[in-house]
């Protein structure tokens, strides 16, 4: 049997089988077909079975009202009034969204001023307080 995979990127693989989708009433434009039609893509998916515990972190970190407290990300989309096109939509931005959550932050190397630069900060500092000073009005007494 055939599993069919949502690729998110050659890493993020995650099964077909995992993501359930709803269809909803939705609101907006339509008439009396919101009322009648359920055109609303829902997607439910629990990424703790397909995702590695960095890249979950990050994307709760992204996201976090995506999330519930079963610890399952709820995606919506009611841009159309076509269920299957909502159902891409909901597709494209999950897969997005764990593009963002899959990109590592840079390590940042924490840098000094290195000595030139704090000297010329100073004397610059000391050159604005001179010309301060003499605006001032000169008292006699």
């Amino acid at each position: 049997m055939h599993e069919q995979f949502l690729t998110v990127n050659r890493d993020i693989q995650i099964p077909a089988d995992g993501l359930r989708f709803f269809y909803v009433r939705s609101s907006g434009p339509g008439g009396q077909n919101v009322n009648k039609v359920s055109s609303k893509a829902v997607l439910r998916w629990n990424p703790e079975t397909s995702l590695s515990e960095s890249v979950v972190l990050r994307f709760q970190k992204l996201f976090p009202r995506c999330w519930t407290n079963d610890g399952e990300i709820i995606i919506t989309s009611q841009r159309t009034r076509n269920a299957l096109k909502n159902k891409t939509d909901c597709l494209e931005k999950l897969c997005k969204m764990l593009q963002q959550a899959a990109k590592e932050p840079k390590f940042r190397i924490p840098t000094r001023p290195t000595k030139s630069s704090i000297q010329k900060r100073l004397q610059d500092k000391a050159m604005n307080a001179q010309k301060k000073q003499e605006r001032k009005k000169i008292r006699c007494e």
